[in-house]
C-alpha cells in the first residue's frame, strides 16, 4: 500500500520577522515528526512573510531570507521527514516565489510559482520571475506534484501536466490566499474540480493571519481523487493536522478513466508543452519504513462559517495582528454612542481583551444625553473603561478666533467638520501621549462617499470597518449580540447621526443605507456603468448624485489610515482610481 502521513502546519507568519518565522516552521517540524509524519507542508513565502512587497528590492532582505533557508536545511539534517516550504529565491538577476523540497539536511529541490497573479492586491509580476519547470517527487513510493497557491487556479496549468505526465498521486498546494466574504466556497469548488478532474489528492496549505489590509483566512482542505473534502482546518487562527493518504486509491479510479488515458496519450505524442516536466527521485535507496501501526484519518471536516461570522471573525483578527504585530500593547477608540464605534469596540475587545482597550466619549453641544448614556453603557457591558471629554469650550474658542473671518455666513459644513477636528485632535493627543493606537471607525458607505471628515473622525491608524457597508455592520453586530449581548439596542434602534448640527440625521445628506449600499456595490465593486445602475436602482438623480460623491471622494480615501479587506474589491490596492479624474461615469 502507498500510505503517506502528512502534515499541515497551518501558522501565521510575520512579513520580514524571518527569524520568527523560522522558529515557527522548525517547531512545526518538530511537531509532525512526533507524529510520525512522511511529510510536513508550510505555506507560501513562509520565511519571509507573504506578501513581502517592496522589501525584495533590498538585497540583504533576500539575502537573509536565503540564510534562513539554509539554517532549516540543517536543521533537518538526521530528519526523517521531507519539508516542504515557501520562500524567496534568486538565480543571478531574478528572484523567485519558491517552495523548498528539503529532506533529511538536503535541499532536493526548488520549485519556482509559474502563475503570478497580477491583479486586485496581487503585484507578484512587479518582483517574481515566473518558473519554467514542473516537477514530481519520487517519495516512499509516492509521486507527489508540488505548486504554489495561483499556479492551482488554471485548469491546464501545473498540477494537470504534475498528474498526466507526472502520474502524480498527490498534489500539494502551498499557498497564500487572502480572505474576503465568499472566498472559501469558491476556493474549494475550484479545488474539488481539479481534484476529481485529475483524480488526485489534493492537500492545500493556506496561511493564516493579518498582514496590514489583508487577512488570511487558513481553512487549508484536502480533497480526495473523487474531488470530495476530506478535510478542513479551522479559519481564522492557527492549526495543525496530520493524516494519511492511500495513493492506490488514485490508481484505481485512474485505471476506469479511458478520457485520462487518451488525453495522454495525445498530449505526450503530439503537444508541445509549455513547461518542462522533471521527475526528481528524493527517496532514491532509501527503503520505505513501514513506521505507521494505525492508519490517520483525515481530521473532522470542520463546518464553515456563515458569512456574516466569517467577516466578523476577518475583521477580529485583523485587528489583533495590525495592533500586536506593529507593537501597540492598547488601542483607544472615540465612541459617540453610534453602531459605527459601537461594533469597532466590540472587534477591539475580541480580538486585544477588554483590559486593552480604551473608550473616549466627547460630546458637543448637538450631542444626545442618550448618545452620552450609550457610550457608558456600551463600556461597562465589555469592560472598557471610558474617558469624557466634551469639546464645547475648544469649540467656542475655534468659533471666537474665526468670529472675524467668518463674519455673516452661516453655520454650515465647516462648524460641523471643525468639531469633528477637534475630536480628532483629542484622540490623536492621548495616542502620542500614552502609546494607544487610534482604531478609526468609518464604514465603507462613508468612505464612498466622502460622508467623513478628513483630520477628524478619519483620524486614526487603522480603520477596521473601512470595507464594511453600513447594511453589514448591522448584520455585524446582531451577530456579536448573537454570542453575548454587549452592544445596547437603543445603539442599533437609533437613526445614525454625526451629532454635528441640531437633529441631524445620516438621512438628511445620504440615501437610505438600504440603496446607498447598493448602489456603491454596482459602482465599486462590479464597476456597473450609470445606465446599469439605473436601471436596477430606477433614481436617475439620485444614481448620478451617489456617483459624483464616489468620485470626488478619492482624495480623502487616499489620506485614509489603511483598513480589513473583506470584500471582492476594497479601497485601496484593489481599487486604484486618479484623483485628478475627467471621466464622471
Amino acid at each position: 500500500m502507498k500510505i503517506g502521513r502528512f502534515s499541515i502546519a497551518q501558522m501565521n507568519f510575520t512579513v520580514g520577522d524571518i527569524s520568527k518565522n523560522l522558529e515557527k516552521i522548525k517547531d512545526g517540524i518538530e511537531e509532525a515528526i512526533r507524529q510520525k509524519s512522511d511529510v510536513v507542508l508550510f505555506p507560501e513565502l513562509a520565511l519571509s512573510g507573504y506578501p513581502p512587497e517592496d522589501l525584495v528590492f533590498r538585497p540583504q532582505f533576500i539575502e537573509s531570507n536565503l540564510e534562513a533557508l539554509n539554517a532549516l536545511t540543517l536543521f533537518t539534517q538526521g530528519k526523517d521527514i521531507l519539508v516542504v516550504a515557501g520562500f524567496i529565491d534568486k538565480k543571478e538577476d531574478q528572484i523567485y516565489n519558491a517552495a523548498a523540497v528539503i529532506y533529511n539536511g538536503v535541499l532536493a529541490d526548488i520549485y519556482h510559482k509559474i502563475f503570478l497573479p497580477n491583479y486586485g492586491v496581487f503585484d507578484e509580476k512587479r518582483y517574481f520571475t515566473s518558473g519554467k519547470t514542473i516537477p514530481v517527487y519520487l517519495y516512499k513510493q509516492m509521486r507527489i506534484g508540488v505548486n504554489i497557491c495561483e499556479d492551482i487556479w488554471y485548469p491546464v496549468g501545473p498540477l494537470h501536466y504534475q498528474t498526466l505526465l507526472g502520474n502524480a498521486e498527490i498534489i500539494v498546494n502551498i499557498s497564500a490566499s487572502p480572505y474576503h466574504a465568499g472566498k472559501q466556497n469558491y476556493r474549494e469548488t475550484m479545488f474539488s474540480t481539479r481534484a476529481g478532474d485529475e483524480s488526485v489528492f489534493l492537500i492545500n496549505c493556506n496561511l493564516v493571519g493579518g498582514q496590514d489590509e489583508l487577512v488570511f483566512d487558513g481553512s487549508s482542505t484536502v480533497f480526495n481523487e473523487e474531488g470530495v473534502l476530506i478535510a478542513r482546518m479551522k479559519s481564522f487562527e492557527e492549526d495543525f493536522s496530520t493524516f494519511d493518504l492511500d495513493g492506490d486509491s488514485v490508481f484505481r479510479r485512474r485505471l476506469k478513466d479511458i478520457r485520462r488515458k487518451q488525453e495522454k496519450e495525445l498530449t505526450s505524442s503530439s503537444v508541445e508543452l509549455p513547461f518542462k516536466i522533471q521527475i526528481i527521485d528524493i527517496s532514491k535507496n532509501m527503503p520505505r519504513k513501514n513506521k505507521l501501526s494505525s492508519i490517520e484519518k483525515p481530521p473532522v471536516v470542520l463546518a464553515t462559517k456563515s458569512n456574516i461570522a466569517s467577516i466578523y471573525h476577518a475583521l477580529v483578527l485583523g485587528t489583533k495582528d495590525y495592533a500586536e504585530k506593529n507593537g501597540f500593547e492598547k488601542v483607544i477608540i472615540a465612541l459617540s454612542g453610534g453602531i459605527d464605534s459601537a461594533l469597532v469596540a466590540a472587534i477591539a475587545v475580541d480580538a486585544l481583551g477588554a483590559e486593552k482597550v480604551k473608550g473616549i466619549y466627547m460630546p458637543s453641544a448637538y450631542s444626545a444625553e442618550i448618545s452620552g448614556e450609550d457610550a457608558r453603557n456600551l463600556s461597562q457591558n465589555m469592560g472598557v473603561e471610558l474617558f469624557e471629554i466634551p469639546i464645547i469650550p475648544l469649540f467656542e474658542k475655534f468659533q471666537n478666533s474665526l468670529e472675524g473671518i467668518f463674519k455673516g455666513l452661516p453655520f454650515g459644513i465647516a462648524e460641523e467638520n471643525l468639531q469633528s477636528r477637534i475630536r480628532g485632535n483629542i484622540v490623536m493627543a492621548l495616542s502620542n501621549k500614552f502609546g494607544y493606537l487610534v482604531l478609526a471607525t468609518g464604514n465603507k458607505s462613508e468612505m464612498s462617499t466622502g460622508y467623513a471628515t478628513l483630520y477628524g473622525d478619519m483620524a486614526g491608524g487603522f480603520a477596521v470597518i473601512k470595507d464594511v457597508l453600513k447594511t453589514t455592520v448591522y448584520d455585524l453586530v446582531h451577530y456579536r449580540n448573537s454570542i453575548s449581548p454587549v452592544i445596547p439596542q437603543r445603539i442599533i434602534d437609533r437613526p445614525p447621526s454625526a451629532e454635528l448640527r441640531p437633529d441631524q440625521k445620516d438621512t438628511d445628506s445620504l440615501p437610505e443605507y438600504s440603496i446607498l449600499d447598493k448602489i456603491i456595490r454596482y459602482y465599486v465593486e462590479e464597476d456597473k456603468t450609470f445606465e446599469e445602475i439605473d436601471s436596477e436602482i430606477k433614481n436617475t438623480d439620485l444614481v448620478k448624485r451617489v456617483i459624483r460623491l464616489i468620485n470626488m471622494s478619492e482624495y480623502k480615501r487616499r489620506q485614509a489610515p489603511p483598513g480589513i479587506k473583506i470584500t471582492p474589491r476594497a479601497f485601496g490596492k484593489d481599487r486604484r482610481m486618479p484623483i485628478t479624474n475627467g471621466y464622471g461615469n
